[in-house]
């Protein structure tokens, strides 16, 4: 008669899964946990870009002591004309003009409410200690205000987390998919066609999410649709690549684009706000170079995209070519094997 408290080999394989998986789930927690907060638990300004009207004595002392630390990058203007235009193309993220009538400062709550909220305590703290009492207190100027509707600034990171979470999953599904034909140059075309349909697909649809609540009032419509869906096309094509090329573990992209590339984005925290690793390799990434597309071509019409465009681009063209290259590569025929002579 079998002892019912002896362990079988199947409970003891399931105990040492159970424990294994609790591990692994606890280490990523641990992992995710310090990569969130390495990045963003108190962000600092690297190299902030702001802008400056002062005489050559005010600029002088001024600029040193906002540039002592590495936390900001003065660029001098001979004008508020030229100051705001530069705000206006994110050349600058603000600065302060300094005349006879007493200082403004100009801000740009679109770019980043926290750095708008950060130049003015920076005025408070470094303007009045080197320029004294006569300074007085600024006028402030909201260059490029966010709109009524978006007054917190967080609609565009919600938005990049939908598309990135859409892509991830609609990724998945067309590779499930894909699994119901042979691998063929025709096929490739066929799967490639379907990532580009559903690229626009989920473009359209974030317009008609960002006009419903009316935070895109105002923007340049084709540019932010084309900018929805090169994002949407980076993504779901690489991670389409890195499936084609590696198998179902190539959807773990996906995955790494949400829960690492969504926080270095610059999409909720302004890039120059991240550490430098961070800003560079979030500007690298879809969600990253996004970001930035979909923030200028709502607030910022003035302001180069060719940067970003051309990341969102290699990632769509790379990640199509890929999957074409791939499916017609399958369908061409074998070479038959060699016959030993004799």
């Amino acid at each position: 008669m079998t002892d019912s408290t002896t362990e079988t080999p199947n409970a003891r394989t399931i105990r040492r899964y159970g424990v294994a998986i609790a591990l692994a789930g606890a280490a990523i927690q641990l992992l995710l946990g310090i990569y969130y907060l390495a990045m963003a638990h108190s962000p600092q300004p690297h190299d902030l870009p702001v802008g400056l009207v002062a005489t050559k004595q005010q600029a002088q002392a001024i600029t040193e002591q906002l540039e002592s630390d590495g936390q900001f990058e003065v660029e001098t203007y001979a004008n508020a004309a030229d100051l705001t235009e530069a705000i206006k193309s994110r050349d600058a993220y603000g600065g302060v003009v300094i005349a006879n009538a007493g200082p403004t400062l100009y801000v740009a709550s679109a770019a980043s409410p926290a750095v708008a909220n950060l130049l003015k305590a920076s005025y408070s703290q470094v303007y009045y200690e080197k320029l004294g009492p006569q300074a007085g207190p600024p006028t402030i100027v909201d260059a490029v205000p966010l709109p009524a509707d978006d007054s917190a600034g967080g609609s565009l990171g919600f938005m990049i987390q939908a598309i990135a979470l859409g892509g991830s999953i609609a990724s998945l599904a067309l590779g499930q998919l894909r699994r119901m034909w042979q691998r063929s140059l025709l096929n490739g075309f066929r799967h490639a066609g379907l990532l580009v349909a559903y690229a626009l697909l989920s473009a359209g649809v974030a317009l008609v999410a960002m006009s419903f609540f009316g935070v895109s009032s105002g923007a340049d419509t084709w540019s932010l649709f084309w900018g929805f869906a090169f994002i949407s096309l980076a993504i779901t094509a690489s991670i389409a690549a890195a499936v084609t090329l590696v198998g179902p573990a190539g959807t773990s992209l996906g995955m790494l684009y949400f829960t690492l590339g969504i926080i270095i984005s610059g999409s909720s925290i302004a890039p120059e706000m991240l550490p430098t690793a961070g800003r560079v390799i979030g500007q690298l990434l879809p969600p990253g170079a996004g970001a930035t597309v979909v923030r200028d071509s709502l607030y910022f019409p003035d302001a180069s995209t060719a940067g970003p465009f051309i990341v969102l681009g290699l990632f769509s063209g790379v990640g199509l070519l890929v999957v074409l290259l791939k499916n017609a590569a399958a369908s061409l025929p074998a070479k038959a094997p060699v016959q030993p002579e004799g």
